[in-house]
């Protein structure tokens, strides 16, 4: 015979103040736990978005970035010439030969400066990110010093508005439009001509070169004929894998952080339900003892004191995960370990975050109401009854 659940259910509701203070601690487990997970995901999701399923990126063979990346002219020209490329509006070839350099800024909020990604684009740049448009401003006239930024940099950094001018290159590059990309890298980013960036950095190659393909599913043909050519000494990915394989570092580290400030942080919160059940134990003695006298196994007291600190922590995964939801609306701005530029992205809460988050605090509750549990399910009757 199985003790009810409101058994259970009742005993956290008569003792209030200690449910509140061990569900607490539990909840605040829960909150670390979750918002790692969502930083996590939201660099994976921000990245995997920069990139488009139907795009093929060429960089240069054992390049593990664009900044890193240089395609000789020649090169990227046979690059471009595949049937497997899309046909843009114009009629000609949907691609763009891009130049990525890494220039230093001053943020706002600590007037230290750090990095952040300057592109130089061609015509196709545009039409190849559909997720890319106009904020404000007007975009770059071609053969022009003018650039554009995105949201991410013109929030976060001085002197990125339009109107003003960027000093880089031994030249100054005036400011004409501010663009959004939506959740993606390129909000981080600085846009340009291509043909006007890389003499100012003394570039004579290009860094990638970005295809978009007929349909996704050339791109396999696109790839084998691109790197078997020896003469262009190149590697292809598709868009949407190259940009989550930048993510793998920064993704990891986080993820490592935070699991093991969540172990350390939880054998706190493991030993105070564990407390806080001894004590429902120790003050329930001749309750037990009655619930025996009455037929009830001690399998069901058991149970009953396990579910009971399931339940606890239950409510204390409820309350973390709630907390953490609020993180939703949070942009937070970091170094892209990969590419040593700053990145902007928000915190991404999903189902199985979720669930995750749910399943690490039952075991909290399960693991600390074990040995009181235990303890409770082996009192003898007559030496428990005579507590009555």
């Amino acid at each position: 015979m199985a003790v009810p659940l409101s058994y259970s259910w009742r005993n956290l509701k008569t003792r209030r103040l200690t449910t509140v203070l061990t569900a607490g601690g539990m909840a605040l487990v829960v909150f670390v736990f979750t918002a790692t997970l969502m930083l996590a995901e939201g660099l994976r999701q921000t990245l995997v978005s920069t990139g488009s399923p139907g795009n093929a990126i060429v960089l240069r063979k054992g390049s593990e970035t664009e900044v890193q990346s240089g395609i000789e002219r020649v090169a990227a020209s046979a690059m471009t010439t595949r049937p497997e490329i899309a046909l843009g509006g114009d009629g000609q070839g949907l691609y763009a030969r891009e130049s990525v350099v890494l220039i230093g800024l001053t943020k706002k909020s600590t007037g230290k400066v750090s990095n952040v990604v300057i592109r130089g684009t061609q015509p196709a740049s545009l039409a190849l990110r559909p997720q890319v448009h106009l904020l404000s401003g007007r975009l770059p006239r071609p053969g022009t010093p003018e650039i554009m930024v995105g949201k991410a940099v013109a929030k976060g950094f001085a002197g990125a508005e339009i109107g003003q001018s960027l000093r880089f290159g031994k030249r100054q590059w005036p400011i004409v439009g501010i663009f959004d990309a939506g959740a993606t890298g390129f909000t981080s980013e600085i846009w340009g001509d291509a043909d006007q960036l890389m003499p100012a950095f003394g570039r004579n190659a290009y860094s990638i070169v970005l295809a978009g393909l007929r349909e996704p599913g050339l791109f396999a043909a696109y790839k084998e004929a691109i790197e078997a050519d020896p003469r262009l000494q190149a590697e292809v990915w598709q868009e949407t894998r190259y940009y989550e394989k930048q993510s793998d570092m920064m993704r990891k580290f986080l993820t490592v952080l935070g699991v093991s400030l969540t172990l350390i942080f939880s054998l706190g919160a493991m030993i105070g339900a564990m407390i806080t059940m001894y004590s429902s134990v120790a003050g329930r003695v001749a309750e037990i003892g009655t619930l025996r006298a009455i037929g009830f196994t001690r399998g069901a007291i058991l149970a009953a004191f396990l579910m009971e600190s399931t339940l606890l922590g239950l409510l204390g995964g409820l309350a973390g995960v709630g907390l953490a939801a609020g993180l939703s609306f949070v942009t937070f701005s970091t170094t892209n370990f990969q590419t040593f530029s700053e990145l902007a992205f928000q915190f991404s809460l999903t189902s199985w975050i979720i669930g995750l988050s749910l399943g690490f605090s039952v075991f909290m509750g399960v693991v600390g109401g074990f040995l009181p549990a235990v303890r409770a399910s082996r009192m003898n009757i007559v030496e428990a009854l005579r507590e009555a």
